[in-house]
């Protein structure tokens, strides 16, 4: 699904004062869910904290043998779980300073997990500003993946063979996932032009320093390596299984749109159905509706937002979409399987 424009693309244009989107802001705003909400984030943040920590202290504790890739797979869990804390630091939902909010980053990014902030930050804002976007948003680009037919048109080199199979290689390809976050964080300090480069390369090679010092100290090699692939692989799978339902089988846009803020971020997005598991699995972007549409509030209020704007797009008639965790999988790889098509079946060539 691809949504084509003839001209070029160009910045959005900010809102006007009485907007659909400024309507709905009232009503959000009128009900405080933008609001800080410091008491819940200073009770998240120590809860992670001590859970990181005791993993680590739990891992030396068992000590050299093969029941440590149990440990592998709990602490991808948790690592995926400080990343969530990460993705709420990088959109100032828990304070507003950018600076604070920015150092704060490079513990549960480069140093907790290995992976740079500062780049994933930077990516992370060009998908907001502009989701689904071919052109604009980098988590659609052209790659291995192809997310329309339209990119399936102009694919090359191994995506014109990896394209037909997509949808059976996508979820075993998120087991590279986590180690792909991992060097991206290393290409992002290893040139120059990335803001704090040098803290940055630091926390990464602190992270990297004690990380596999304790593998190698506690386990022997083959175990130690066996626990970092677990590790990286399920961190992977886990980070991609939340991520993909958000926008991934949506409709893409292409060129120059007419779309206002309100729409462009609704028509794009999924959200995921569930209980408190689902809302604490997926770390309250399950909600991505009302995310995209304002990043700033804190995830905890995300699910009270839901409802009112569930309420105005029906009202204003823009389709909303909300669906199951199995079933927002379901739609991702149809879309992928039938993205894939014109490489599998390409057309004859003319005459």
């Amino acid at each position: 699904m691809t949504l084509l424009a003839e001209s070029t693309p160009t910045a959005a244009p900010k809102e006007r004062a009485g907007s659909d989107f400024a309507q709905l802001s009232r009503r959000i705003n009128d009900a405080g869910l933008m609001e800080r909400r410091p008491a819940y984030y200073v009770v998240r943040f120590a809860a992670m904290a001590a859970v990181f920590v005791g993993t680590w202290v739990a891992f030396v504790m068992i000590g050299d043998t093969w029941l440590q890739m149990f440990t592998a797979v709990f602490l991808a869990l948790v690592s995926t779980q400080v990343a969530f804390l990460g993705h709420d630091l990088a959109h100032r939902q828990v304070i507003r300073s950018r600076s604070t909010s920015e150092r704060l980053g490079w513990f549960t990014g480069n140093l907790a997990n290995g992976m740079g902030y500062g780049w994933w930050n930077d990516k992370h804002n060009r998908h907001h500003a502009n989701p689904n976007h071919e052109e604009l948003d980098p988590d659609v680009s052209p790659g291995l993946f192809v997310w329309s037919k339209r990119q399936a048109g102009f694919a090359q080199g191994i995506s014109t063979w990896f394209g037909k199979y997509q949808a059976q290689l996508f979820f075993p390809i998120l087991t590279l996932e986590g180690l792909n976050l991992n060097v991206s964080g290393f290409k992002s300090v290893a040139k120059p032009g990335l803001k704090n480069r040098g803290w940055e390369a630091l926390f990464l090679l602190v992270h990297w320093a004690a990380y596999l010092s304790a593998l190698f100290l506690v386990l022997s090699p083959g175990k130690a390596i066996v626990f970092l692939l677990v590790h990286k692989a399920v961190w992977g799978v886990y980070m991609g299984s939340v991520f993909a339902p958000n926008h991934k089988g949506m409709p893409t846009l292409v060129g120059d749109t007419e779309l206002d803020f309100l729409r462009k971020q609704v028509l794009t997005s999924r959200n995921v159905k569930g209980g408190w598991f689902t809302n604490f699995a997926l770390g309250g972007l399950n909600y991505q509706i009302e995310h995209h549409l304002f990043p700033a509030m804190p995830s905890v209020n995300l699910s009270k937002a839901q409802p009112i704007v569930e309420q105005f797009c029906k009202e204003k008639e823009i389709p909303y979409h909300a669906t199951g965790l199995i079933r927002s999988w379901r739609e991702v790889l149809t879309e992928l399987h039938a993205h894939g098509e014109p490489l599998r079946n390409p057309a004859p060539a003319k005459a």
